[in-house]
């Protein structure tokens, strides 16, 4: 369950075993709140560091229990250092904690303003659940971990049962670094519905199904003491290509396309589940050979397997969809069996029970007729993760300007392709319901941190009541806002 304090997982019921890891992060909650922004971005680099000392052997765990390749799980494993070394600069840069200053004013009007400093501070222990499809970079140490840690908080993991032995091993390593109580894993879906309710837990983050990210986001709600929860569910990514673009460049549009469909084997959030093409793109036979030329390979699990194979079936014997390929059948339930669908704009309005996200390698593409008729469209869309255009430039920018308006998503891009998510401080990784159940809000780049944590004002404080952040002499050296105006930390918080 932990590495710090071992527990079998059927020594107690669901509750006492959620009860006992929530225990150890209240305890570690007010010290590890307390640490300065350089012990804390130490031990995000020595997280860091450890992922790859161990990579070898973390990688070769990963491999036995996902089969999502050696190579692909090394570049995983880097990304997550990536992760977690970004947050350490956020940290010690100290800007995060957002800390406003209105000193105070007799004499202002319309009343004496008093002394007033507010900052952020971490919301305290917090729970995470791993994704099934990116074992390090969503899981023990992934991004949920690494923003929570960077605040400050304590995190209970709760391990997916893909890779349960990585999850173990992943926080025995993690043990030598953090101080006990920081990060705990517990397993079990019984366990993990607990861990919501769990009045030791102060937020969720979650990645996963829509489904069961539903029926955690309303457990969350409806506790006595409802807390946030942070859910990345399903997105349709829809692909909008123009006219011109697919003039000038469709066969390359369509190869690219399908291989972004098929990156590990459609497993992905971002995976384009939609292919806007003007109608008479004749491409129809193009969409075909690069679509059966992807060889069926297991999914992650029969749980996925199941779930994919009963919603292409469905989408399959709807009256207003025809197939443009489907795999043979095949006896291996968890085998992916690429797929391609296709319907008009004008069928998708009249039956919106086509949208609806397909866990996998399949893909519905979507004719459309005129401007108008792709623009009517789109609104009926879902809100998504995010959302493609592909246009020439210039000819294209006024019809990519209603597009842009027309498109309800947490990122838009242009002339690219929505797989594969840039760890950088300016990314958003969510968007309107259902792909999360707080678009304000990102689980990828440093603003991921602005979950976990909660301002608190303070009032005419004396000097020595107030934490370092909001004194007058700074001594953690942080950016602060004053008086309408930004002043920077001399060390950007490099002060012990």
């Amino acid at each position: 369950m932990s590495a710090h304090a071992p527990l079998p997982n059927d020594a107690f019921s669901p509750a006492r075993r959620a009860a006992h890891a929530t225990a150890q992060a209240r305890t570690a909650a007010p010290e590890f709140a307390k640490q300065s922004l350089h012990a804390r971005a130490e031990l995000l680099r020595n997280l860091a560091r450890t992922l790859g000392d161990n990579a070898t052997q973390l990688a070769d765990v990963a491999e036995s229990e996902t089969r999502l390749g050696v190579e692909r799980l090394r570049g995983e494993i880097r990304r997550t250092q990536a992760q977690l070394r970004m947050f350490a600069d956020v940290v010690e840069a100290g800007a995060f904690l957002d800390v406003m200053i209105d000193p105070a004013d007799p004499a202002a009007q319309p009343a004496p303003r008093p002394d007033i400093r507010r900052m952020l501070v971490p919301l305290g222990p917090v729970a995470v659940f791993s994704a099934s499809n990116f074992p390090f970079a969503f899981s023990v140490l992934g991004g949920d971990t690494a923003s929570a840690l960077a605040a400050g908080c304590p995190v209970v993991v709760k391990a997916h049962e893909g890779h349960p032995w990585l999850s173990d091993l992943t926080c025995e390593l993690a043990a030598a670094v953090l101080p006990v109580g920081a990060l705990t894993v517990v397993h079990g879906r019984d366990t993990g519905q607990a861990l919501v309710t769990d009045p030791d837990i102060r937020a969720v983050g979650f990645t996963g199904s829509t489904s069961g990210g539903r029926a955690l986001f309303d457990l969350a709600g409806s506790r006595p003491d409802p807390i946030p929860f942070y859910g990345e569910l399903g997105s349709l990514n829809p692909v909008v290509v123009t006219p011109g673009a697919c003039a000038e460049r469709g066969a390359d549009l369509v190869r690219e396309y399908i291989a972004s469909v098929v990156l590990g084997l459609g497993q992905f959030c971002t995976k384009p589940g939609l292919l806007f093409l003007p109608a008479g793109h004749g491409m129809e036979e193009q969409l075909r050979r690069e679509i059966a030329a992807v060889r069926p390979a297991p999914l992650l699990g029969a749980w996925i397997g199941t779930s994919y194979h009963a919603t292409l079936g469905e989408l399959v014997a709807h009256p207003a969809v025809r197939p443009l390929h489907l795999t043979p059948e095949q006896h291996d339930p968890r085998a992916s069996a690429p797929a391609l669908l296709t319907t008009t704009a004008e069928k998708v309005r009249a039956h919106p029970e086509l949208l609806r996200e397909c866990f996998g390698p399949a893909s519905l593409v979507i004719t459309y007729t005129s401007a108008d008729d792709l623009l009517d469209t789109l609104p009926t869309l879902p809100g998504g993760l995010t959302a493609t255009i592909h246009g020439q430039e210039p000819q294209d920018e006024p019809l990519a300007r209603r597009l842009s308006c027309a498109l309800s998503v947490g990122r838009l891009i242009w002339n690219g392709w929505p797989t594969g998510v840039a760890v950088t401080p300016a990314m958003h990784h969510g968007g309107p319901w259902p792909s999360t159940t707080s678009p304000l809000h990102t689980s990828v780049g440093s603003t991921a941190i602005a979950r976990w944590m909660r301002p608190v004002a303070y009032q005419n404080m004396p000097e020595a009541l107030l934490p370092e952040p909001l004194r007058r002499a700074n001594p953690w050296n942080v950016p602060q806002q004053m008086d309408g105006g930004f002043r920077p930390g001399l060390g950007q918080g490099r002060m012990r």
